[in-house]
């Protein structure tokens, strides 16, 4: 997807960069598409509140799969580009690194 398309975030969001009620800094402007269901919430939290079934991990062989958005310009990231980088790539906005301590509920190790 190439940036400025909108994409729907389920959740409960708090403003247009996918901040959510529990994550809600500066630097929260992500959104996983989450592997069980192909939709976009802000965080597993969520997920858990607002959707009808259990979250499921992304496989790690498909790390080449768009499952982040950036909040700031909707660029798509593949899992693995996501993983390597500590901002978008497209528009330079800084993602929170204490997402790496809640990759477990995303993405299998």
């Amino acid at each position: 997807m190439s940036g400025g398309d909108t994409v729907r975030v389920l959740g409960k969001t708090v403003d247009d960069e996918t901040r959510c009620v529990h994550y809600a800094t500066p630097l929260d402007v992500i959104a996983i598409r989450f592997a069980c269901c192909g939709e976009y919430y802000p965080c597993h939290l969520c997920h858990a509140e607002c959707a009808d079934h259990p979250a499921e991990q992304w496989p790690r062989e498909q790390g080449d799969h768009e499952a982040i958005l950036c909040g700031v310009c909707s660029t798509e990231l593949t899992i693995d580009r996501y993983l390597e980088v500590d901002a978008c790539p497209n528009c330079d906005a800084r993602f929170n690194p204490g997402c790496r301590l809640h990759s477990a509920y995303y993405f299998q190790p």
